[in-house]
């Protein structure tokens, strides 16, 4: 196990800071000693987040799909603290539901938001953090290792920011820049309430095996996070027992597919009941980047 090093006057970086796992996770490094850098859409949340915050701190309001943006933040965030030592790559949005049911922009909208986003904000990132030789933390989630039904937007960019991360480590690497990708399973933010409120999701959710079927608490998960923040790992898991899919992930694709046939023509006719409700972004989140996507297409002659 790595020796852990303190954050004490570190700048941490966290992006999708506003609400749920972000704000808990600035709070909990605020308590370590970090100086913290807030980006996300929604600025008067982010300004309470960091009023209420025990070190320095300064908030952003950014899009992590917009690339000038990110890189004119991160050049901002230099110009006030003076170095980056951590990268946390969280900001994050999610639809449930059938993927014929979809609707093309908004399941798009996954993969640039948890994906291209994530990208965005290592490539705007990169070059303070090789300055200081820092630590990228992306977070990433079960989903990366569970292919589930109902869930291709968000298990596609879960996959695909896990992907992204191992390969940016072994570019990086060699220059001092450590890369950590982060596993959580089903914890209590508002990003699990939206989708618990499709009784579909909810009740597949609730069949699958123990302990997946859980919903987490949220605080614990943010303190194992902390500690693979000040451990610089390759692999943070939220929930212990996440460990050990790992060496199983290899079977699951063949399982899921099998079990999830079968759970989908189960629910069938309910699916076809509710097909017309079953709209949009789930949680107050993505509710937010919503918003900000409607304000832009006002702005567009």
């Amino acid at each position: 196990m790595r020796t852990r090093k303190s954050l004490q006057g570190r700048v941490v970086v966290v992006t999708g800071a506003a609400r749920g796992l972000g704000k808990h996770l600035a709070g909990k490094l605020a308590a370590r000693g970090a100086r913290i850098a807030l980006v996300g859409l929604e600025s008067e949340e982010l300004r309470e987040v960091s009023n209420g915050l025990p070190t320095e701190s300064a908030h952003w309001h950014a899009n992590v799909t917009d690339a000038e943006a990110m890189e004119q933040v991160a050049r901002e965030v230099v110009e006030h603290f003076g170095v980056v030592d951590v990268v946390i790559a969280n900001a994050g949005v999610a639809l449930g539901g059938p993927f014929l049911d979809s609707e093309t922009r908004i399941w798009n909208r996954v993969l640039e938001v948890n994906l291209l986003g994530s990208a965005n904000t290592a490539r705007a990132f990169l070059p303070p953090l090789l300055h200081s030789r820092g630590y990228f933390l992306q977070i990433a989630s079960l989903a990366a290792m569970t292919p589930t039904p109902m869930m291709t937007a968000y298990c596609a960019s879960k996959s695909g920011v896990e992907a992204f991360a191992q390969c940016l480590g072994a570019e990086v690497g060699h220059m001092g820049v450590k890369v950590g990708v982060a596993y959580l399973s089903w914890t209590d933010t508002d990003m699990v309430r939206g989708a618990d409120e499709d009784d579909v999701l909810r009740e597949l959710r609730q069949r699958l095996p123990w302990p997946s079927n859980r919903t987490y608490p949220l605080l614990p998960a943010v303190d194992r996070l902390v500690a693979g923040i000040e451990r610089r790992s390759a692999h943070v898991y939220a929930q212990g027992w996440l460990r050990g899919i790992q060496g199983i992930r290899g079977y699951l694709p063949g399982l899921i597919g099998t079990v999830g046939q079968r759970e989908m023509r189960r629910y069938e006719p309910h699916l076809s009941a509710t097909r017309k409700t079953r709209v949009g972004l789930v949680g107050a989140g993505g509710a937010a980047d919503e918003q900000v996507q409607g304000e832009q297409a006002d702005t567009i002659p």
